[in-house]
């Protein structure tokens, strides 16, 4: 009997440890998951320790390739990715700039949120350990020409709780996510994006976009 006891405490243990690696948690938060939304706040350190401003916004994503990001302070910017082109709005501008989405998306961290497949596909994944009362899981980008050295997602036991990465020169960007939803009811131009009247479009925006021409 007690060697029955001891046996079910150690496999109670290990369980236990599996629940709460980074990688688990990453599995239970995004398994299912066709859309989510969040709001975030995003700060940048330069490579020799001097704080950027932070800015504060809302994101939300939708499987398989869009997504939308929304600064809204200190400025305004709108990033949209509609499933064929990346729309970025800077109003303080009147500036719309437009690009064919390409692999560039498919590496990015937040992309394996919404399909989990990409993990090991796009990533060599692996566990950073727990700090700040979070379990990291680091992600090291597969592609050739990697848009950032490594990128790590921390997790709560509610979910993905901030991420961090750093880029070629040394600079990190630290962002931290809340008020988390699934599957939320979200307008039906969340991922579609029509130029406003009388900003400069820079870019290729393809046949079926209306876009207005940049002023002389």
């Amino acid at each position: 009997m007690l060697r029955a006891m001891l046996l079910l405490a150690s496999l109670i243990a290990l369980n236990a440890h599996a629940a709460a690696t980074a990688r688990s948690r990453l599995e239970a938060f995004s398994s299912g998951i066709t859309t989510i939304s969040a709001r975030f706040e995003q700060s940048v350190t330069g490579a020799k320790g001097s704080r950027g401003e932070a800015s504060t916004g809302t994101l939300a994503l939708k499987a398989p390739r869009q997504f939308r990001w929304q600064t809204i302070t200190p400025y305004q910017q709108l990033i949209v990715a509609d499933g064929n082109r990346v729309w970025i709005h800077d109003p303080d501008l009147e500036q719309v700039s437009v690009r064919s989405q390409g692999a560039e998306e498919a590496h990015s961290p937040l992309a394996v949120l919404t399909d989990l497949g990409r993990l090991d596909h796009e990533f060599s994944a692996s566990e950073a350990g727990e700090r700040e009362g979070l379990q990291w899981l680091k992600l090291v980008s597969k592609a050739k020409e990697p848009e950032f050295a490594f990128a790590e997602l921390g997790f709560d036991a509610g979910g993905l709780a901030r991420m961090r990465f750093e880029d070629s020169l040394g600079n990190t960007t630290e962002i931290r996510f809340s008020d988390w939803k699934r599957e939320p009811r979200l307008a039906a131009d969340t991922f579609s994006f029509t130029p406003p009247e009388g900003v400069d479009v820079v870019g290729d925006p393809g046949e079926d976009a209306e876009v207005f021409p940049i002023h002389d």
